[in-house]
């Protein structure tokens, strides 16, 4: 299985130095599914990341666009009137997308401007009614984070709780670190530059995304229909809530799901103005967030790295911490 090449620079920092640390990979989605875990038991700790990957297969089978009776798929054949009725799974996500797509002014949106406020969402009954047609989902901006919140979910039932779990490295959700460490050791890379390391991360209990441009101009902004311009990466980091790891209990609402929100932002802080993503990590508690610009002039070159929320701190140089 290929090693996953993290498009927006966000990797584990020397893996090999972590000791007692078992890895597990899974292609999905796309991308590569990977569970670093501590247990004492080899063969009960494959089991658990078994169990966790089948889980993604499945949540795959009902988000996938590409599927035409998944759930996803479904929802995009809806003419003006119709409805569908979906998974507690597919309903959550697009309830996440919904509140993302408000919260960033569109600039996260999971339809690409085709009308995501034209499906009615009823929680209740998992049903999605199309107000007008011509409607078009694509959960691949969300789906992997909260796959991967589903999948920690999963671990810590197993009694896997020193686990860090990721998709492709653009969603990653640490929990408790091994034992001799005080946290998961982490990069930021420019993404053109992955030797060039802008900051390093200790953290645990944390939800974090990245998106960038190694790949070229695939992030588009649904206002405009234009790609990014002027920034190369962004990178977010969230607290994970304590609720979050009991995941949604009936009647308690919507799973708190960390990794798929900052798998959202991310994606929308590479589109909204400087202002807009301080003002939100301001009024958001735990969220930092790191943006990663173009040169002044356009042309190639280390362009500055922007830092917002969490320590007040100015961000460091390349190859520095925090």
């Amino acid at each position: 299985m290929r090693t996953p090449q993290p498009d927006g620079g966000l990797d584990l920092d020397g893996p090999r130095g972590l000791r007692d640390v078992r890895r597990y990979s899974h292609e999905a989605m796309a991308t590569i599914f990977e569970v670093y875990g501590v247990h004492p038991d080899a063969g009960y700790a494959s089991q658990a990341a078994q169990a966790a990957f089948d889980l993604v297969d499945r949540l795959e089978g009902e988000l996938s666009r590409f599927l035409p009776n998944s759930d996803i798929g479904r929802v995009n054949h809806l003419a003006a009137g119709e409805s569908t009725q979906v998974s507690p799974a597919a309903m959550e996500c697009l309830l996440i997308a919904r509140h993302m797509f408000d919260l960033t002014g569109g600039a996260f949106d999971v339809s690409i401007g085709t009308g995501l406020p034209w499906l009615d969402l009823d929680p209740d009954t998992s049903i999605v009614r199309a107000v007008q047609g011509g409607v078009r989902v694509d959960l691949g901006g969300i789906g992997k984070g909260y796959a991967v919140d589903l999948v920690a979910e999963l671990l810590e039932e197993w009694g896997l709780e020193r686990v860090l779990v990721h998709g492709g490295f653009s969603s990653v959700l640490v929990l408790d670190p091994p034992s001799d460490a005080g946290g998961w050791p982490l990069t930021l890379s420019d993404p053109g530059s992955p030797a060039r390391v802008l900051v390093r991360l200790v953290r645990r209990q944390t939800a974090l995304g990245a998106s960038g441009l190694r790949k070229g101009d695939h992030i588009v902004d649904p206002r405009t229909g234009g790609p990014v311009r002027g920034r190369r990466a962004a990178w977010v980091a969230l607290p994970r809530p304590q609720a979050a790891k009991a995941g949604a209990r009936a009647g308690e609402g919507p799973r708190i799901a960390p990794a798929a929100v900052a798998d959202a932002l991310t994606t929308a802080f590479m589109l909204m103005d400087r202002e807009a993503v301080e003002s939100l990590c301001e009024r958001s508690a735990g969220l930092e967030a790191w943006l990663l610009l173009d040169a002044a002039d356009g042309r190639s070159g280390e362009g500055g790295l922007l830092h917002f929320g969490g320590d007040v701190r100015e961000p460091p140089p390349a190859g520095g911490g925090t």
